[in-house]
């Protein structure tokens, strides 16, 4: 009897191949290095892709401050189910007064990217908010990378 493991997964991801993604190396995780000090709320600096982490699991709570994950995927292929970043936040609460505790960001895989990045940057006071911050990337169901940062 054939297997129906891959017509079910057909089913439910119609369009979507799905390849052995996987983190190859290390994984870098800390604060972006920012040499402009002075960001003002709202304000976004342009950086290279190759932009210095320092590592750190504390990150300081000020505009300006980036912070999350560079790390080499191999096996990625443009119809590749995409990965999914997970942002657990300990509660923003936005201008309007909704409040979330996760952002989540649904990103296509680009197979010529040498490295891919999860980062958050504070961009506005609202997101200034101290405690845990738990960074997570998925394919799937598949957790392929995961860290967490005291923001303080």
């Amino acid at each position: 009897m054939p297997s129906l493991r891959p017509l079910l997964f057909t089913l439910l991801l119609p369009g979507f191949a799905c390849a052995d993604v996987r983190v190859a190396g290390p994984i870098e995780a800390g604060v972006f290095e920012n040499r402009y000090q002075d960001q003002q709320p709202g304000e976004r600096v342009l950086v290279r892709s190759d932009q210095r982490i320092l590592e750190a699991d504390h990150v300081p709570l000020k505009i300006g401050t980036k912070f999350g994950l560079r790390y080499r995927l191999e096996g990625k292929r443009a119809d590749d189910i995409p990965l999914t970043l997970l942002y657990l936040t300990p509660g923003v609460v936005d201008p309007s007064g909704q409040r979330h505790d996760r952002y989540e960001v649904v990103q296509k895989l680009v197979p010529d990217a040498s490295l891919d990045v999860m980062a958050f940057e504070f961009t506005e006071t609202h997101e200034l908010v101290p405690g845990e911050w738990h960074f997570l990337v998925f394919q799937g169901d598949r957790k392929l990378a995961e860290q967490r940062f005291e923001v303080r």
